[in-house]
């Protein structure tokens, strides 16, 4: 667990009986060599005193924003952290979390980092089952937090189930392959297509579809962050990469995003294609506004040219070549032939049939279909969860070029 090393993190504990193990990861995360500032909510101090926690880290455990003695600024607390960890994670503190809810120096903190923030739940298992936990998961998860998930086992009511929080040793495991992740891509070419692309009726109507662009670009700051030189391609959107390392090449029409993405392809080792490109445009686009003059209008639509096609047909040994498949039916089996037809070396499949996935959602829900017929199955993520995962899938394919 070297990846730790030197690394600052906001440990939150709540008011949870899970907080006893909170003592044991603190230490853990101090051995790794990580420095540890402790954050507590009040009704976590009746499970662990602060002296216990501030003994081990070697640091005030703070509870409130301010005190008599002084005030504990939790906007560079957030600022100074490499990564905010808040284990155990109460059914309260996920809602408030998921809400904004400030009422806390937790919250307040979390409010303010600006660093990648982990949540480890603790509860009892219908409190963890019940809707309205689930929900608040999945926004939290929506905004790019990290999900830790609960273990199964005896809970304190005594019922078995899940809900457990994780152990500090899974926890901590946990953090140090997020950080193993960075630089894994250093050196490596990524070529990504991302967004709709728009063909032209006219100088106002365009034929187009639903594409934010959100999964390409979430692709893009993953495999950035990893050290990656990445090239994004994107169709019409509002988005942008925040990675200051991704170069962004915007276009408009699949002609347009065909001729960049075969410009650039040969250079890249991995490409992954995420856009959502139209299959067909106008034959001819009017000059002026079509004006209302009938009951109907035809349009006579023309192919657009496949950049998945020919990408596959030009790639070369060493190369990696990733798809996407957006169904609405016979899912598996219209993403392995689009596997086939276009050459790629693993196709990620979703369906509008499931809740969270889709066109202009921060979620995804994804399989990964591979062309010996193995399939890996996800649960519905974060977009920038989902790209983490895709990028693993990657760079193990890498590895067996």
């Amino acid at each position: 667990m070297t990846k730790l090393k030197g690394k600052k993190i906001l440990l939150g504990i709540t008011g949870s009986i899970a907080a006893y193990k909170s003592a044991v990861l603190a230490r853990l995360l101090i051995k790794e060599g990580a420095q540890v500032q402790v954050l507590m909510t009040p009704a976590a101090k009746a499970f662990i005193t602060p002296l216990t926690l501030s003994t081990l880290t070697r640091r005030p455990a703070f509870s409130e924003v301010s005190s008599e003695e002084s005030w504990h600024n939790h906007v560079e607390l957030g600022l100074w952290a490499d990564a905010m960890l808040i284990a155990p994670a109460t059914a309260t503190t996920l809602s408030k979390l998921a809400h904004g809810l400030a009422d806390n120096i937790i919250v307040a903190a979390y409010l303010s980092a600006r660093c990648p923030v982990f949540f480890a739940p603790a509860m009892d298992l219908d409190m963890w089952a019940h809707p309205a936990t689930q929900e608040n998961v999945r926004r939290l998860l929506s905004y790019g937090n990290h999900l830790i998930p609960v273990g199964e086992g005896e809970l304190a009511s005594g019922l078995v189930g899940p809900g457990r929080m994780a152990e500090p040793e899974e926890i901590a495991s946990y953090l140090s392959k997020y950080w193993q992740q960075e630089q894994s891509l250093a050196g490596r070419k990524v070529l990504l297509t991302a967004g709709p692309t728009y063909e032209a009726i006219d100088p106002v109507r365009f034929i187009g579809n639903r594409s934010s662009g959100k999964m390409g670009v979430a692709l893009a700051d993953a495999a950035a962050k990893r050290g990656a030189d990445v090239t994004l391609i994107m169709g019409p959107s509002r988005l942008s990469p925040q990675h200051p390392g991704v170069k962004t090449i915007r276009v408009e029409t699949a002609d347009q995003m065909f001729q960049a993405a075969t410009r650039f392809f040969p250079d890249a080792d991995i490409s992954i294609l995420a856009a959502a490109v139209a299959d067909y445009r106008p034959k001819e686009a009017s000059a002026e506004k079509i004006k209302k003059k009938s009951e109907g209008l035809t349009l006579e639509l023309v192919k657009n040219p496949d950049i998945a096609a020919s990408l596959g047909k030009t790639k070369k040994a060493g190369q990696l070549l990733v798809g996407f498949a957006l169904e609405t039916h016979n899912e598996t089996a219209n993403a392995l032939e689009k596997l086939e037809k276009k050459n790629f070396d693993c196709i990620v499949l979703n369906s509008l049939q499931d809740a969270g996935a889709g066109f202009n959602v921060d979620t995804n829900k994804i399989s990964i279909l591979h062309k010996n017929n193995k399939i890996r199955n996800f649960e519905l993520k974060s977009k920038a969860a989902v790209a983490e995962d895709i990028l693993d899938e990657v760079e193990t394919l890498l590895r067996q070029l």
